[in-house]
This record gives structure tokens, C-alpha cells and sequence, in this order.
């Protein structure tokens, strides 16, 4: 398996290819006269349409390519979001402010809840982008030394954490918009009007945020430190446990209660915006509230403004220059995914443009609907489908952009909404990831085991976050399946069906 997934090109060339594949289908299904029947429901009832593919190979097909293109990138939905959301996710990573409030969340923890403790801290570190796995499992790793304890076990605390329970958070993280806007851009295959918040999963992820570290507490306890004993703890004695720190403890405390009050006042001053009759955020949008519409904005401003106290206090911001320059960098980071936008944009809308997904969505939908399964049965099946996805695909919003053209249709002529199957995806690609070689931050948590166990390989670590895969796997479905049979919505405005076109 990890050979044949470091065969797979890069995912920008992924798509050029899927594009490709896209336009010779395309002109076989028109040449081949394929078309299907669909029901719409209209003023005066129910009709029946004939959905034909339509080639992008003919002269009418490439001039739609060649004058749509720029068209097709700027207006992909999840780029926008995605980019003005970690403008201020990223100053707060690269200010430090991020890193020190997870290095200070765990002070002060009792020994006995230093696990379920980690892994809280782990899944919410992914509000901090990369640092997560940066900080936490060196630092997982010298708590669990210092109590004895073997320092790979708090390394695969941590991991699980941060990896296997990515999705779930508290609130709202720069994942959400990315996936919204890829499910949207699905949805819109068949409903050009259908729009997915980016708060779609809000109420489910706070129950997986704290269900995880529970189940995760309970693998630890029953498999993962009866199997490690004490492996690599006289290593970590002789190192003495050293650390550098980023900067002085002192400095570091002061600039923290600096953002702590600035994040206060803002908090208070959105409250006002979103409370008060008339403020700019008050009452209903479009499609939903308006805070709802306007989250990723705020979250912007959450980030932006104790990240920028914070920084002037510890003095990684001295001007407004550094304050740019940083955000620069962050945006310089993003690169690749501006580059994998690009080409994802292209691929779905050649999809869209071809009518394939339509037809697909039509024809699988009708196919899923006469077989009449249970909605959660269905999930779980795409969860598992995600699973295996992972294994080759690493990235979530490669593989999303992959699924969502096809799945998030599909799924809606079934009369499942495109809110559920975004769910029951981030379920599936979070629990693989520990184990997938695919995961670029394997190499660090390898070379971090290899610290303590020079012997390790990937072979001790795959082994070694298994189980977490396994019961995370089994506990999530678990939660997915009650949330769907309870009929809970999954965050605000996001229902758990649609209303079939089949």
C-alpha cells in the first residue's frame, strides 16, 4: 500500500488528469446519444426532463473551457474562504500565540487526567494548522516521561489527537469553509441555488470534540501503554527532559493576558453586532442568520486581533510591516492549495458543464432509492469509502474535491443532504489518517519515536495507532448513526435531508 500510494502523482496533476478523462467521456456519452429522465417538481406538479451529456471536446464544448476558465477558479467556492480564514489563523500561529495557549492548557493537569487531557488539546490544536504537530507531541511525549511513563505512549496520545480526531472541534476551524465549499460546489450540480454554511456541522463536531477523548482515553488505558511498558523512558531520562522555549516565560504569560483581553472586548463587540435589533449582524440573510453567513469574516477578526496584541506584547510584531509580512508568509504557505484549487475548479466544473455528474447523481440516486436503505446504513458505507480513500489520497480536500462531485448528488437524490454527507466524510478521512503513509506528518512522528526507540519504524507506529483508528472508527459511526436516527440537525441551518429529485 505505501508503495503504490507514492506512485500516485501529485493531486493538482490528479485533477489536470481527471479533467481530462472528463472531456473524452464527455464527447463518447454525447456521441453516444446518452441521456436519462429526471422528475422535477414545479408550479404545476411534477414533470419529467431528459438530461443529455453534452461533449467539451467539440468547438462549443473548448470554447466554454478556454473563456470559463479564470471564471471557474475565481468563483470556486472554497478558495475565498478558506484564504481569508487563515489570514488570521496564520498570524496567530506564526506570532506564537497559538503554540503557547496549547503548551499552557496542559500546566497544572492531574497525572490520572493527563490523557483524556492530551487528546482534548490535540483535536482542538486543529484551529492551529501545523502546529499541532509540531508542539504537542514532543511535549506529550516529556509529560509522559516525567510520570514514568513510556514517551511513546503520550507521542500517540497526542497523535490521535491531533490527527485521527482532526475534524471535531469546539468551533469553528479553516477546515469547515473548505468543505462547505466543496459540498456546495457538489449541491449545485443539481440545485444551482443550494448553498451549505460553513457552520453545517457545528453541533456534531462539539459532541465528537467530546466523545474522542473519551474513547481515545480507553484505548490508551486498554491496549496502547499495556503493549509499550516503558519503551524509551531511560532514553527520556537521560535527556533530562530539556526543552528550549520560544521565548521568556514571563514575556510570554504577559502577552497571553494581552490577547486574552482583546479577544474579551472583541467577543463582546460581535456579541453587540449580532444581538443588538439593527447591528450589521442581527436577524436573517439570505439563506441563513446572519452571523452564520458572515463566520468566516469573524472568524478573521477572533484571530486577527489577540493574535496582533499578542504579537506586540512578545514582540514578534513591531510594525505594521511585520504584522503583513507575516500574513504574507501565510499566504505564501497556502500556495500549493491555491495551485490544487485551480485545477480541482476545472475538473468540477468540466463535470458540471458535461452533465456526467448530473446523469451519475440521477442514475446512482435512483439506483440507492430503489433499494431503499436506511440513511445511516448508507453513511457508513461512505465513511468506509473514505477510509480506504485516505490510503491513497492524503489530503482532505483533495479527496473531498474528488468525492464531492459525485457523492453529495448522488446522496441528495436519495434525499440525503449534502450537510450529512460532508459529516459522514470528515468522519472517515479524520480516523485513517494515523495510519495512512500518505500523512506527510508521519515522518515527524516517526523521527520523534526514533528519538526514544532508535530502533522504531513505520511498521511500530502504524501498529501502535491502530487501535485509535479502529475504535475511533467504530465510536464515531456509532455517534453518526444516533445523530441520524434522533433526526438532530448536524450544526445551524443544516438539515439531515433534502427533498428527494428522484
Amino acid at each position: 500500500m505505501e508503495r503504490l500510494g507514492n506512485r500516485l502523482p501529485e493531486p493538482a496533476t490528479l485533477f489536470f488528469l481527471g479533467t481530462l478523462v472528463v472531456l473524452a467521456v464527455s464527447q463518447v456519452a454525447e456521441s453516444g446519444g446518452w441521456a436519462v429522465e429526471k422528475t422535477v417538481t414545479g408550479e404545476n406538479g411534477p414533470t419529467t426532463e431528459t438530461v443529455a451529456a453534452r461533449g467539451v471536446l467539440d468547438s462549443g464544448g473548448l470554447w466554454w473551457l478556454f473563456s470559463s476558465m479564470v471564471e471557474n477558479f475565481v468563483t470556486f467556492p472554497p478558495l475565498g474562504l478558506v484564504l481569508v480564514a487563515m489570514l488570521g489563523i496564520g498570524l496567530a500561529e506564526r506570532t506564537g500565540l497559538l503554540p503557547a495557549l496549547i503548551e499552557r492548557s496542559l500546566g497544572g493537569v492531574a497525572p490520572g487526567l493527563v490523557t483524556p487531557a492530551l487528546l482534548l488539546v490535540g483535536i482542538l490544536s486543529s484551529l492551529t494548522l501545523d502546529a499541532g504537530y509540531v508542539v504537542l507531541p514532543p511535549l506529550a511525549a516529556a509529560l509522559y516521561a516525567s510520570q514514568g511513563r513510556s514517551p511513546l505512549a503520550g507521542i500517540a496520545v497526542a497523535f490521535a489527537g491531533v490527527s485521527a480526531g482532526f475534524s471535531a472541534n469546539l468551533v469553528i476551524t479553516g477546515l469547515d469553509p473548505m468543505l462547505a465549499g466543496l459540498s456546495t460546489a457538489g449541491a449545485r450540480i443539481l440545485d444551482p441555488d443550494y448553498r451549505v454554511a460553513v457552520t453545517a456541522n457545528w453541533w456534531f463536531m462539539i459532541a465528537s470534540t467530546i466523545l474522542l477523548p473519551l474513547a481515545g482515553w480507553w484505548v490508551t488505558r486498554r491496549f496502547v501503554e499495556p503493549r509499550l511498558g516503558t519503551r524509551g523512558l531511560e532514553q527520556a531520562e537521560q535527556e533530562g527532559g530539556q526543552r528550549a522555549h520560544r521565548t521568556d516565560r514571563g514575556v510570554e504569560a504577559a502577552a497571553l493576558r494581552s490577547a486574552g483581553w482583546a479577544l474579551a472586548l472583541t467577543l463582546g463587540a460581535m456579541a453587540a453586532l449580532v444581538l443588538v435589533p439593527g447591528a450589521p449582524l442581527h436577524g436573517e440573510g439570505a439563506r441563513f442568520a446572519r452571523w452564520v453567513e458572515a463566520i468566516v469574516p469573524i472568524l478573521l477578526i477572533l484571530f486577527l486581533i489577540p493574535a496582533v496584541a499578542y504579537g506586540v506584547h512578545a514582540g514578534a510584531i513591531r510594525s505594521d510591516r511585520d504584522a503583513a509580512g507575516l500574513m504574507g508568509r501565510t499566504m505564501a504557505d497556502m500556495g500549493p492549495y491555491i495551485v490544487l484549487a485551480f485545477f480541482a475548479a476545472q475538473f468540477i466544473e468540466a463535470f458540471r458543464y458535461s452533465r456526467l455528474g448530473e446523469m451519475l447523481a440521477i442514475v446512482g440516486g435512483d439506483l440507492l432509492a430503489s433499494l431503499s436503505l436506511p440513511a445511516t446504513v448508507l453513511m457508513a458505507a461512505f465513511v468506509l469509502v473514505t477510509v480506504v480513500g485516505n490510503l491513497f489520497i492524503g489530503s482532505a480536500s483533495a479527496k473531498y474535491a474528488f468525492f464531492a462531485p459525485v457523492f453529495v448528488p448522488m446522496f441528495m437524490q436519495a434525499g440525503i443532504s449534502p450537510e450529512l454527507t460532508q459529516a459522514a466524510y470528515r468522519v472517515g478521512d479524520s480516523v485513517s489518517n494515523v495510519v495512512t503513509p500518505l500523512n506527510p506528518y508521519m515522518v515527524i512522528i516517526l523521527s520523534l519515536m526514533q528519538r526514544y526507540v532508535p530502533g522504531a519504524g513505520l511498521g511500530t507506529l502504524v501498529a501502535t495507532m491502530l487501535p485509535y483508528a479502529v475504535v475511533f472508527l467504530l465510536v464515531w459511526i456509532g455517534l453518526l448513526t444516533v445523530w441520524v436516527g434522533a433526526g438532530w440537525p448536524l450544526g445551524p441551518g443544516a438539515p439531515l435531508t433534502v427533498a428527494s429529485l428522484s
